[in-house]
């Protein structure tokens, strides 16, 4: 319903008048300079389909511009784009006819061809504020910018075949919703001039035992008349209603003010004017009660403004010169409309001069430390190409707002939205390092923000946790019979959901473990560098288990006699010692042994998956080595040569 969003009116018609007889171009002038925009649009058409000769090819861009603003005005983007179309085809003189093509292409999501259209304006008229922004939104809409986590759908029980908008929640309870509709059963048997649709009133719908809510009826009292009504706000304690009521004289434009309606017995009283200023021109309506009750903001077209609708609030305790401009973080030289006050410090609105999507979009302004306003696009879906406007919060992230998107005739309806939790979860397995499940494991998770979280993983090792964005965690995993195991990480601030992968290998505490990847030089004990990432995971093991005390113990093959790889492992475990004591780790946790060929490592379950030739259990003696294949003997060499660590003690310093 662009007519009134646009123009404040808002879907807040005009009186009842007599319809105007022939299609001659000084009635619908009239008829638009009254906002009566269904009505002119109709008259222009007869017109400009009478301008078929060659001479008024002028004239006719003339009536095709003023048909396109109605068009425009009534929200029918389509039929308003092709309008201008033929306005600029046709010679129209006015130079706003290139930007309001662009403004209608924008809306009807063409992003190429009003991102040309503003250039152009842009060369006849450089540094307009309006075009730029608009450019900036086409642009920004054919980049395809990601879509925010909201989910939208249409609340088909509060919409009707007409328009229906702007809801607002009654209280904090969030169990009665409020809105403005035009069915065709609301009070009038007329249809407006403007919108060719009823006039407005305010309905509600309650929910019931089960927390469903109900069939919307018209509000009880004498709020509703034939007059338009529409676009509300309650005080706190939810004994005033502050809503927007058109005002009507004959001849004249049409405008809306600001009326308040007050409850009792569950009846709403005949609407009161409240008066902001002793300007009778300009028009005042969208009023959003702040939550303390204490300011009163709305939107006007008044003088001092940005140009267009613009925010402005008044004290409503002390308002004698307490008036104020929202200022221009805020308003641009397009129109800013619907105001949603959601704390002392977050105000949404609707506008069509900030960069968007087209035609209206909601955007979220959060007040700085400076005393200014950063002021964001809400993003797709909530916002669309078309009119997104008229929102209302209930708890957390969820509400209901107004869009008529996808409606050809420009009709609004009601839409929901709720920004779903997100599924951000650590899952993982604790096994021993055979990579098989530790019975009874218990993992503790604590966050940054605080959180403490315990589990016992399943049977099969696995274990979840759920996590917020964001927030560095500390793991540890442990069980009877091995030591602790610890990781660090962060989760993502991603907007999304996601899903992190952690696994614990515990270390048994009765047998001893071996320590991949330590590599020696031929024939040496010097640590290769390559050792570095297998030796510093063994210092952390340590590090998480400060009360243990451990053998590190080296191993080679049956090559060689025994009195040198006796010498020669020895050597290589001292090395390994001596890194480790280099990183801090205290020499007293700590002893060294050599025991050459003497302690042929037997096969365990990782070591058969690993090699299906050798049978689990099989100890790996020169006599059996030597009934291999040569490659097999060279990958049984290779499992003797290892270097792994016995827990001696569990009790260092405890006492």
């Amino acid at each position: 319903m662009k007519n009134n969003i646009i123009h404040i009116c808002l879907l807040f018609t005009l009186c009842l008048l007599t319809a105007c007889g022939g299609a001659k171009l000084s009635v619908a002038d009239e008829q638009l300079a009254r906002g009566e925009y269904n009505d002119a649009a109709k008259t222009y058409r007869k017109i400009y389909n009478k301008l078929t000769k060659k001479e008024e090819r002028a004239q006719r861009g003339e009536v095709a511009y003023k048909m396109a603003e109605c068009h425009r005005m009534l929200n029918q983007t389509a039929r308003a784009e092709a309008a201008y179309a033929n306005a600029i085809r046709y010679g129209v003189t006015d130079s706003m006819a290139l930007f309001r093509l662009a403004q209608m292409q924008h809306a009807n999501a063409k992003f190429a061809a009003a991102i040309k259209s503003y250039e152009d304006f842009l060369e006849k008229k450089p540094g307009d504020v309006a075009a730029m922004n608009g450019l900036s939104g086409a642009r920004f809409s054919a980049s395809k910018p990601a879509v925010s986590r909201y989910k939208v759908a249409q609340s088909k029980l509060f919409n009707s075949r007409r328009a229906d908008f702007s809801p607002m929640y009654y209280d904090k309870s969030y169990d009665r919703l409020y809105f403005t509709t035009t069915n065709e059963k609301v009070n009038g048997s007329r249809h407006s001039e403007i919108t060719g649709m009823k006039n407005g009133d305010i309905w509600v719908s309650t929910k019931n035992e089960k927390g469903e809510w109900t069939k919307p009826e018209p509000v009880e009292g004498e709020l509703n008349s034939e007059l338009d009504e529409g676009i509300i706000s309650f005080s706190p304690d939810g004994s005033t209603m502050y809503l927007t009521k058109a005002r009507r004289e004959p001849n004249s434009s049409t405008g809306v003010e600001i009326f308040t309606s007050t409850r009792s017995d569950a009846k709403w009283s005949a609407p009161v004017k409240f008066e902001i200023t002793a300007d009778t021109i300009s028009s005042y309506g969208h009023p959003a009660v702040s939550p303390d009750g204490t300011w009163l903001y709305f939107t006007s077209d008044m003088p001092g403004g940005s140009g267009g609708k613009d925010l402005w609030r008044i004290n409503l305790k002390e308002r004698g010169g307490s008036l104020e401009n929202l200022g221009e973080w805020i308003n641009t030289p397009g129109d800013e409309m619907f105001p949603y006050v959601r704390t002392d410090s977050i105000i949404y609105f609707a506008s069509n001069g900030h960069p968007g999507f087209g035609g209206l979009d909601i955007f979220k302004a959060t007040l700085t430390p400076s005393g200014g306003w950063n002021v964001e696009n809400m993003g797709q879906p909530l916002n669309s190409s078309s009119d997104d406007f008229g929102i209302t919060f209930g708890p957390g992230e969820t509400g209901y707002f107004s869009s008529n998107r996808g409606d050809a005739r420009g009709y609004d309806h009601i839409y929901s939205f709720e920004l779903p939790d997100l599924k951000i979860n650590i899952s993982g397995w604790v096994l021993d390092r055979d990579e098989e499940p530790v019975p009874n494991a218990v993992i503790r998770i604590v966050g940054s923000d605080g959180s403490n979280q315990k589990q016992v993983a399943r049977d099969d090792g696995s274990f979840s946790f759920p996590l917020d964005r964001g927030i560095s965690y500390v793991m540890m995993a442990g069980a009877k019979g091995y030591l602790n195991a610890k990781q660090e990480f962060t989760s993502d601030i991603a907007e999304e959901d996601a899903e992190y992968g952690v696994d614990f290998i515990l270390a048994s505490i009765t047998k001893p473990v071996v320590v991949e990847n330590i590599f020696y030089d031929f024939d040496k004990a010097t640590l290769r560098p390559e050792s570095k990432t297998s030796l510093d995971e063994l210092a952390q093991v340590l590090r998480d288990n400060p009360n243990v005390t451990i053998e590190m113990a080296s191993h080679t093959d049956r090559k060689g006699s025994e009195q040198y790889n006796i010498d020669l492992s020895g050597r290589r475990a001292q090395s390994v010692i001596d890194y480790l004591i280099s990183v801090g780790i205290s020499p007293d946790r700590l002893q060294s042994q050599g025991y050459g060929k003497s302690r042929p490592k037997k096969i365990t379950k990782k070591l058969a998956r690993e090699h299906p030739q050798f049978t689990e259990g099989t100890v790996l003696t020169e006599e059996f080595i030597n009934t291999l294949s040569p490659e097999d003997q060279e990958i049984a060499d290779q499992i003797n040569r290892r270097t792994e660590f016995q827990v001696l003690s569990i009790d260092y310093q405890m006492y």
